[in-house]
């Protein structure tokens, strides 16, 4: 039986749904091949969307017309913004979500798009053209055949994995419930790419009616009610609250007397784990001095008591598992309603892709998420939009789509994936970008929106929505730079700023103090103010950081003309306080002897290449 199809999208996680949805969007007939159409868009670990750079690449995929951030506001029981302390550049939002409610929003916004098909079955291997490395189609285990011009893979951790409970325990999963791709991960080792294997886990899940909540801290989510989405203003779910506890010196002991009974220490697993999503046990190992560790628990939903035990992600046996539950504050009488595990799975180092993410032996397949080395859902999410945008400008024969580095973090992320490779699973930090003030939470509707729609993403209606956004914003900064504001005007302006004003200024000018809000000071110089508080609170950030947007890029120019710069073979580079702590470490382990090289070691950030110069320089005077 053969199905003719422009794009298929292998694999139903968070790459593929994206994927999928940027193709239909673009007018391609679209199929949606899943192994189980009952865990579209699963959430496999923890139940939050959002973070540090994460949030930020949520509402990127949203300006581009992507479901994630549409599917977590329906789906948040739980918001806060993350670094609010901190200035806007590190801004986070986040979001704890009903892990059911999230897979039905997911499923529902793509069965709500025309072009896209959803269909249940385990790709075994792929169809290509007679006499030419193109793919053609797939073929799954059921004997069906299904042909496009392009192929797109999100497998996830599916690529030959096997889960691990202990050094005794082995099954051979995609994750807990779901089988393994083995067959297509066996086809692709003959397409000639190179394939390695890295591991990740999750953590036990606990029955919350076991819990003694009177030990444990409350942590309450922000009261204002934020939006992922650009584009829809719908009704949140009820909102719940989390909970803290600590692992202190008695979980220590336990995790010791038990540690070669890991799989992690027992030699079980030979892939390498994500460096900042540590297993328990490797935070034991590695951070001795440390006298405990924060767990937070978080619910997996509203029609549920189960409470996901975040920060003790383990691949020890389950009744060791139980064990170190039980000495946790609060969890005394835990009941453990499924363990933790650690998973290893195939990937393919992502120097074989182009920067569209299409591989580089076989045209017209392309790959997004896990497959690529990454952790995290937005991660995989990002990736997904950019396979599924190329997946469909390459079979039209248009120009690939490559976002930039200072077009957004998705642009940050595929480019160190290519360029730079990775030898751990890549997680996205706002350190790896250094035009970290442009690339905010809060516009990524201004950066990404005009790119939307000239590819032709965007609805009428939501190309209404980024018009009225947007002229708000030009609205209030014409409005701040032309409006004059009197010294008595501003006095309650400024109160509490510890400035006052001595002549009359433009309104622009007032509001880059801070503390100062520029709705208080617009309407204190008598301008009325009617536009919404996500339209000022960006206007503000443009008008404070201005000045510092300029300098940004003129720091990246001069970034680029040091690229031959020559670093010292005896750099003493764990000394370089400046650079981020995984920085020094690689650099003191390869030491390159170029910036070039430095470069494109993995973990080592363009901020951290601009203080190495920096710090190399000072270096070269004090032994000259």
């Amino acid at each position: 039986m053969f199905h003719d199809y422009d794009v298929i999208v292998v694999g139903a996680g968070h790459a593929g749904t994206e994927a999928a949805a940027m193709s239909a969007r673009l007018g391609a007939n679209t199929l949606l091949l899943t192994s189980n159409l009952d865990t579209i868009g699963q959430m496999s670990c923890n139940p939050a969307i959002g973070g540090i750079a994460k949030g930020t690449v949520v509402r990127e995929i949203d300006a581009l017309g992507g479901i994630m951030g549409r599917a977590t506001d329906r789906a948040t029981i739980q918001f806060r913004m993350l670094n609010r302390s901190k200035g806007p550049a590190v801004w986070a939002p986040r979001a704890q979500c009903d892990r059911t409610l999230y897979r039905r929003a997911v499923r529902s916004l793509l069965e709500a798009m025309p072009n896209i098909e959803l269909t249940q079955g385990m790709v075994t291997r792929l169809i290509l053209d007679d006499g030419h490395p193109r793919v053609a189609g797939v073929v799954t285990g059921d004997g069906r055949t299904f042909r496009a011009r392009a192929v797109v893979i999100t497998a996830g951790t599916f690529l030959r994995g096997r889960i691990h409970l202990g050094t005794d325990t082995q099954i051979p999963a995609g994750r807990a419930g779901d089988q393994p791709a083995v067959d297509i991960a066996q086809h692709i080792d003959t397409l000639g790419l190179t394939t390695s294997r890295f591991k990740t886990g999750t953590p036990p899940r606990v029955d919350g009616r076991s819990v003694d909540w009177s030990k444990l801290e409350r942590q309450d989510g922000d009261p204002e009610e934020y939006r992922f989405s650009f584009y829809e203003r719908i009704e949140r779910p009820r909102q719940v609250a989390c909970w803290i506890t600590w692992a202190g010196e008695a979980v220590k002991e336990i995790i010791r007397a038990h540690l070669q009974e890991s799989a992690l220490y027992g030699g079980a697993i030979s892939g390498r784990g994500p460096r900042y999503c540590p297993s328990v046990e490797d935070k034991i190992v590695k951070f001795p001095e440390a006298k405990r560790h924060q767990v937070f628990l978080e619910p997996e939903g509203l029609d549920t008591s189960e409470l996901y035990v975040n920060g003790l992600s383990t691949s020890l046996p389950a009744s060791v598992q139980l064990e170190f539950l039980r000495a946790v504050p609060g969890l005394e009488n835990a009941r453990m309603t499924r363990p933790g595990y650690a998973i290893e799975y195939d990937y393919y180092p992502p120097t074989q892709l182009t920067p569209w993410l299409e591989t580089k032996p076989v045209e017209h397949l392309f790959f997004a998420g896990q497959i690529n080395g990454t952790t995290g859902y937005e991660e995989a999410a990002g990736q997904g939009v950019v396979a599924g945008i190329n997946a469909v400008r390459r079979i039209r024969g248009a120009e690939p789509v490559v976002l930039g580095r200072d077009d957004g973090y998705i642009g940050v992320l595929v480019d160190d994936l290519v360029t730079r490779g990775v030898d751990e699973p890549y997680r996205l930090f706002t350190s790896r970008s250094e035009f970290r003030l442009l690339l905010r939470q809060d516009n990524a509707l201004r950066r990404l929106a005009p790119l939307a729609e000239g590819l032709g993403l965007l609805t009428a209606p939501e190309l209404r929505v980024v018009e009225h956004r947007l002229r708000q914003e030009e609205d209030l900064l014409a409005l701040a730079r032309a409006t004059t504001i009197t010294p008595g005007a501003a006095v309650p302006v400024l109160a509490g700023t510890g400035t006052s004003l001595e002549e009359p200024e433009r309104v622009a000018a007032v509001a880059r103090r801070p503390g100062v809000s520029l709705r208080a000071a617009l309407e204190a110089a008598g301008v009325a103010v009617a536009a919404d508080e996500a339209a000022i609170a960006s206007a503000a950030i443009e008008l404070k950081y201005d000045g510092y947007l300029v300098r940004e890029r003129e720091a990246a120019a001069r970034l680029a003309e040091l690229a031959s710069f020559a670093l010292p073979p005896e750099l003493p580079y764990l000394q370089f306080k400046s650079l981020a702590t995984e920085a020094r470490q690689k650099l003191e382990r390869v030491r390159p002897t170029s910036l070039a090289q430095a470069a494109r070691i993995p973990g080592v950030s363009p901020s951290d290449l601009h203080n190495l110069v920096v710090e190399t320089m000072r270096w070269r005077r004090r032994v000259a």
